[in-house]
């Protein structure tokens, strides 16, 4: 039987998280992992099937690549063939064709798209982290050739529907803390944290605004922004620390212990994010007990109910600043979230099954439900 080929082109975040979420239900034998660090994502995005393609032996009976959409999986094809006779799995944690712009007057880079259309193209098997993001790139196909001026080529969203589905990434909430709520919380203030990326996708701007205005209005809170900051603090976050003073408790990046701990004494998670397929970080701080607030579209709607979404800054701005006066209501506004909220679909004891059976073969798995 041959092994599986397992190859993550930016191999850190949510993607070092799921390959190794995965594949620690293979035994070392069963599996050849080969990555790239995860940095210079448009770099691995471009060069990665030409790094693998030199680097990967030729001397391997492989039956099977797992990979990320990020290598371009038809170019690397192009250039190892003694590779196409594998079945082929592609997982999308997120897709180019609705990526956002940073700057809105630059001309679009079309070509890591295209990247991902042909690597759906040559694959046996598409997975997509959710529904929205599924849809979201299935939605799009047309719309984004139509940016070719000629010779558009037809038919390839009906070609790609047909190999697509959807399977949740898995968390693994079993290594999670979690709290105990007490019902002595009176004069508790409302605990903040964003535990996002600092980078203008997940719209600091946006945050800053709902924050500064909350200040404003004179209610007792305090806010955590942590999560990954680039080389540059985005310009909104500059005189923050100055304005907000002893409200805000935490800037940037914590150690797991200390990410885990402000997790379990927050309140609220925040999401502002103009770009999201799934959200694991949202999902892993709801777990510790937060509520979580994020806006009424991408994949959210699909993930949490109506009354945790808001439209606009000022819808925001208004549930966090009645939960900051009334404490009362926010403990019953808790209460009813977790009381509906079922984490079990996103869990990776109910996920992982489903994973190793798409990259065992069926006889393997047939053997192994026999046992």
């Amino acid at each position: 039987m041959g092994k599986i080929l397992v190859i993550e082109a930016f191999y850190g975040g949510s993607h070092k998280q799921l390959i190794d979420t995965v594949m620690q239900n293979f035994h070392h034998d069963e599996y050849d992992l080969f990555t790239l660090s995860a940095k210079k994502w448009h770099w691995r995005a471009r060069t990665s099937a030409l790094y693998f393609s030199q680097t990967i032996p030729t001397d391997q009976n492989y039956s099977l690549i797992f990979a990320s959409s990020v290598l371009p999986l038809a170019e690397f094809l192009g250039m190892r063939p003694d590779l196409q006779k594998c079945k082929k799995i592609v997982y999308f944690h997120e897709n180019q064709l609705v990526y956002p712009r940073q700057e809105i007057k630059k001309e679009r880079d079309c070509q890591y798209g295209l990247n991902q259309l042909t690597t759906c193209l040559a694959a046996d098997e598409i997975i997509f982290n959710s529904k929205f993001n599924q849809d979201s790139f299935l939605d799009n196909i047309n719309s984004f050739l139509n940016i070719q001026a000629d010779y558009k080529p037809r038919g390839l969203k009906e070609k790609i529907l047909a190999k697509s589905s959807v399977l949740y990434f898995p968390i693994q909430f079993e290594y999670l803390p979690t709290r105990e709520i007490s019902n002595d919380e009176k004069s508790k203030v409302l605990t903040l944290v964003w535990p996002h990326r600092w980078e203008h996708d997940k719209n600091p701007q946006l945050l800053t605004n709902v924050l500064q205005e909350l200040n404003k209005r004179q209610v007792d809170f305090k806010v955590s922004i942590l999560g990954q900051n680039s080389q540059v603090i985005p310009d909104c976050f500059a005189t923050l620390k100055d304005e907000l003073g002893t409200k805000l408790v935490n800037f940037g990046f914590l150690t797991k212990d200390e990410y885990f701990k402000t997790l379990l004494e927050a309140d609220v998670v925040i999401s502002t994010a103009g770009h999201e397929f799934y959200g694991v970080s949202m999902l892993e701080a709801t777990f510790c007990g937060c509520v979580p607030i994020a806006p009424a579209r991408l994949v959210y709607p699909e993930i949490y109910p109506k009354a945790n979404l808001y439209n606009t800054s000022n819808q925001l701005l208004k549930i966090l600043y009645n939960w900051a006066r009334n404490r009362h209501l926010f403990k019953a506004d808790r209460e009813k979230f977790f009381m509906n909220f079922d984490f079990k679909q996103y869990s990776a004891k109910e996920l992982v099954p489903q994973y190793i059976k798409r990259l065992k073969s069926t006889e393997e798995v047939a053997i192994l439900a026999t046992n």
